[in-house]
Parts: C-alpha cells; sequence; structure tokens
C-alpha cells in the first residue's frame, strides 16, 4: 500500500544510499570452461546453502584438524591412531538425510587433509581409511552413492600441503615440527596428488566441485602448476567445479571463489586482504561453532537465529554459506549439529523461496540485505530493534509491498526522481528474519 512520507524520509532515504556498494570485479583469462561448467556454476549459484564435514583420524584427538601442527606431534606418533578409527555409528544415510533436511544443497567433505589421511579407497597410499584402520570402509563411496540417491551434490576438499609425507618439500610455513626429514622430490608428490584427484574424479561419480586448501604454507613464487592439475581435472570430468582457499584472487582455471571466516567483501578474519571479489559463483564458509575438526572442548555452538542470519546475510552478497559441522570419532554429527540443523530446516521450509535461487542486491546496512528473483525483491530485516523506516536504492517502480509470511500490505513510497525505496517499517515485529516482500513493474 503506498504512503506518502515525509520530506525528512526522503533525505533519510539519500543519505541511506551508502549502503549500496558496487564490488570491485575480476575477470579471468586464458580459460575457457565449458558449457556443461558453465551450466553447473548456475546450479551451484542457485544452491545458496550446503555444509562443511572435517572429519578424519583427528576427530581421535578431539583437538581439532591443526592438532598436529598446533602440539608438534611426531606424524609417525600421530599415525597410530589410524590403528584405533572405527566410527562404529556412522551412517552416510543419516548423515545425508539430516543435511538434506536442513535445507542444505550439496555436502563439502574432507578426503584428505593436511594430516595426510585419506579417508577413501587409494592405491597410491597405505596410510587411508581401508588400509590403516579395522573400519575399512571406503567413506567417501559410501557418501557419494547416497547423495546421489537423494539427490545432493558432492564436493571434496583436498588439501594441497601434507604434514606427513616426506616428498612434501620444500617444508612449507607448516609442518615443520611434525617429525619430518623433508628430502623427498616434490615432483613426486605433485605426481600423487594428480594420482588421488584421478582417483576422486574416476571411482565416485559425478563430483561438482574440488575444493583445494593449503596453496598458502608455500611462498607466493612457489610454483603448483596448478595449471596442469586443473586441466587434468577438467579433463577427467568437464562439469567438475575448482575453487581454491587461497585466500586470493582466482587464477585461471577456477571457477567459484571461496571466502574463509568472511562474508566477500569482509576482511574480519585477517584472510581475504589480497583478493577482490570476482565475477566466479561466490561461497562463504564458516564454523558452526569454534573449530574445523570436532574438538570436545568448544560447545560454543552459534545459534539457529545466528547461522540462519549468516545465511541471509551471504546471499544477500550474492554467495553460498559453506557451514561446517566436525563429526564426532564414533562418526555420529553431534547433537547440538543436528538440532542446529533442524531448525535451519524449519526456518528454511518457510522462507526458501527467498534464499534459493536468489541473486545478492549489494545492499548491506545494519537493518539486514535484501535478494533478488526476477521482479521480486525480498527485504530481510534482520535488526533486533525494528528500524522506524528502512530504504534503499532502486531504478525500478514499485508495485506492491507487503509482508512474506502473511501478503500483508506495508506501506511505503517510490521516488522516481532519486530512484529510491522507502518502506514505513514501525509497528512491525522483529524476528530471526522479517522479510518484506517487493514487487516490481
Amino acid at each position: 500500500m503506498k504512503h506518502k512520507l515525509s520530506k525528512k524520509l526522503l533525505l533519510f532515504c539519500l543519505g541511506n544510499m551508502a549502503f549500496f556498494s558496487s564490488q570491485p570485479l575480476f575477470s579471468q583469462s586464458g580459460y575457457q570452461p565449458s558449457e556443461l561448467n558453465l551450466q553447473v556454476r548456475e546450479q551451484f549459484n542457485d544452491d545458496r546453502f550446503g555444509i562443511f564435514l572435517h572429519w578424519g583420524i583427528y576427530s581421535m584427538y578431539a583437538q581439532g584438524e591443526w592438532y598436529m601442527q598446533n602440539e608438534g606431534i611426531d606424524c609417525h606418533e600421530y599415525a597410530k591412531a589410524a590403528s584405533g578409527f572405527y566410527p562404529s555409528k556412522f551412517n552416510a544415510h543419516e548423515w545425508v538425510s539430516a543435511i538434506k533436511a536442513a535445507g542444505a544443497k550439496y555436502i563439502c567433505f574432507t578426503t584428505r587433509h593436511h594430516d595426510g589421511f585419506s579417508m577413501f579407497d587409494t592405491q597410491y597410499s597405505d596410510y587411508d581409511i581401508m588400509d590403516a584402520t579395522p573400519f575399512k570402509r571406503d567413506i567417501v563411496k559410501e557418501l557419494a552413492d547416497e547423495c546421489a540417491k537423494q539427490g545432493i551434490a558432492l564436493h571434496l576438499y583436498y588439501s594441497h600441503l601434507d604434514w606427513t609425507r616426506e616428498d612434501y618439500y620444500p617444508l612449507g610455513r607448516t609442518g615443520r615440527n611434525t617429525g619430518r626429514k623433508g628430502h623427498g622430490e616434490w615432483s613426486t608428490y605433485f605426481q600423487f596428488m594428480n594420482n588421488q584427484l584421478t582417483e576422486l574424479l574416476t571411482n565416485y561419480g559425478p563430483i561438482r566441485a574440488i575444493w583445494f586448501d593449503g596453496v598458502w604454507d608455500q611462498p607466493d613464487d612457489f610454483n603448483w602448476n596448478l595449471g596442469e592439475q586443473y586441466a587434468l581435472i577438467h579433463k577427467l570430468q568437464p562439469g567438475c567445479l575448482i575453487g581454491n582457499n587461497h585466500h586470493k584472487t582466482p587464477n585461471a582455471g577456477e571457477d567459484f571463489q571461496m571466502f574463509e571466516r568472511d562474508l566477500p567483501g569482509e576482511n574480519k578474519a585477517g584472510l581475504s586482504d589480497e583478493s577482490v571479489i570476482s565475477k566466479l559463483p561466490l561461497e562463504t564458509c564458516e564454523t558452526m561453532n569454534g573449530m574445523w575438526g570436532y574438538k570436545i572442548k568448544d560447545q560454543n555452538y552459534k545459534s539457529v537465529s545466528e547461522l540462519v542470519r549468516l545465511l541471509v546475510r551471504a546471499a544477500g552478497k550474492g554467495a553460498n554459506l559453506l557451514m561446517n559441522i566436525g563429526p564426532q570419532p564414533n562418526g555420529e554429527l553431534p547433537a547440538a549439529a543436528l538440532e542446529r540443523l533442524k531448525g535451519m530446516g524449519a526456518w528454511m521450509d518457510k522462507n526458501g523461496e527467498t534464499i534459493y535461487g536468489t541473486d545478492g542486491m549489494g545492499i548491506y546496512a545494519d537493518w539486514g540485505t535484501v535478494t533478488r528473483k526476477g521482479n521480486t525483491l525480498f527485504m530481510h530485516i534482520l535488526a533486533d530493534v525494528m528500524p522506524e523506516v528502512i530504504s534503499i536504492p532502486l531504478s525500478q517502480k514499485v508495485t506492491k509491498v507487503s509482508l512474506y509470511e502473511d501478503g500483508a500490505p506495508v506501506n511505503y513510497q517510490y521516488n522516481s526522481k532519486m530512484k529510491c525505496l522507502t518502506v514505513q517499517t514501525s509497528g512491525l515485529k522483529t524476528d530471526i528474519d522479517r522479510i518484506l516482500k517487493v514487487e516490481l513493474k
């Protein structure tokens, strides 16, 4: 419903234009993605919500995935945990079902983390789930099969660095106190990685993305030969997306850009200072509590409200949220994580339309953010105290503003000269996310 607002409110509209920020863009050169790859990018970009799973033998120590590095544990002593790793309560069906019910559209699983242990059946190492543990079940295979059954896309995390192998040499800035002599040949390590990546992209069906991590371990001028590695991946599965958590501007051959513990354009975690926001699909990865891998003392889980608001803010930036869970050593997802998944699922059941398949508007204000789907905007009011009015810059005329939950009309004014929409919000009740639906002409 239209409502005549005062000149004071129109000035308020002009004053708040500042929260609309244009994003610096970076264009890749020298890489031509396949048509299938471009289609998969669109699917990924529409999903908006995924779950990260950091799981390996480090869960046995219950000190997080960096335990070997942080405590200077000898890698040979650390490896003894594998002989006792028997996650008797692991059930891929239960994991995928809980994640799907939460509204997540994809899973990213750690196939090999920095400790060098492989969670899949590999013929290129005995330090893996099949050969080094009494469990002798291929975790990646069971997850891949279940994801295929339930229609969940599967992404695979793969570490570029290794705190255990001698041929990860020269030594990087981490893993210097893990008992390695570091006298191997880099070329054999590079071939080892490519052999394992070939297995992952050959033996487990369609893999939607490879999520690399660890390039930051070496100096900037170190030659990882990423071009050859990326070409191998795209040859094996042309639709497979590549992302690399190097905290820098994307390289040629990469298909999406991720931000660790930050929304695009922010640098609160201190890991995004050298990157710009590219034209590629975007993803923010964040922890549900404080750690990636399971840590027994870390029970400081974010509330459902915090997680929903983080998801909404990511969507307002045009980015996916990849929310992490660290499974327990017995193979179960922590009860606190399951509770949060259930809460997020209940919210997404009601409001998923305002998140899935939307574009970010680049509007990021104290009161909230905006997502867009075609000629419909969704104004997400996330403030704990409802403002009297909110305004956004807008070049299209408005035909209607209403509450998303019940369609009740909301007073507004559209100023075509200033290209600004101002909405009267005083009197509305606060919520995790009070959503206004704006219909454009």
